[in-house]
């Protein structure tokens, strides 16, 4: 089965097969596990053992939690991306996405200013959230074009936090 797994807004195709597990035609050790009565999943990946904690969003979308880090996760199997594809349903909003506060917590650290380059990846703010600091990060390269926390302030679940402007994009 071939699956359309977008991730931090890059896209890659999953084909789980007789073969094992191909991601953009390259065969990969993967497996997923879940720890019962637990949100706690691990991710078994060419050798090596990421736990996460998946939270699904909406059907098809998760947002997961790694290594202090929160990211959103589409996956979409081929028939449904052929029906998007055919009517153009489902075609990303233009730009980098804003940070959203993936729960409720305070935030410890704003890391960057209106005006500032970042690049994917890039911590950005540090939250904490029950008694854990959470490092958010930029999903793709841009530009901060607004900030809209500050610290010490109290944040709610899916807050926006910061937004952005393509890194070619000029801000005024």
């Amino acid at each position: 089965m071939i699956y359309h797994v977008t991730v931090g807004g890059r896209d890659f195709e999953v084909d789980v097969c007789a073969e094992g597990v191909l991601v953009d035609g390259r065969r990969v050790d993967a497996d997923l596990f879940h720890a019962e009565s637990s949100p706690l999943t691990g991710l078994h990946l060419d050798r090596s053992t990421f736990p996460l904690v998946a939270k699904r969003a909406t059907k098809g979308r998760w947002r997961v939690q790694m290594r202090g880090s929160t990211v959103d996760v589409e996956v979409v199997d081929e028939r449904t991306k052929a029906i998007r594809d055919m009517v153009g349903i489902g075609a990303s909003p233009a730009g980098p996405r804003p940070i959203v506060a993936p729960m409720p917590g305070l935030v410890l650290r704003v890391e960057v200013a209106e005006g500032d380059r970042v690049d994917a990846g890039q911590g950005v703010v540090i939250v904490e959230a029950m008694k854990m600091e959470n490092e958010l990060r930029a999903l793709s390269s841009g530009t901060v074009t607004r900030v809209h926390i500050t610290e010490g302030q109290v944040v709610e679940r899916d807050q926006v936090l910061m937004e952005f402007a393509a890194a070619d994009s000029e801000t005024a």
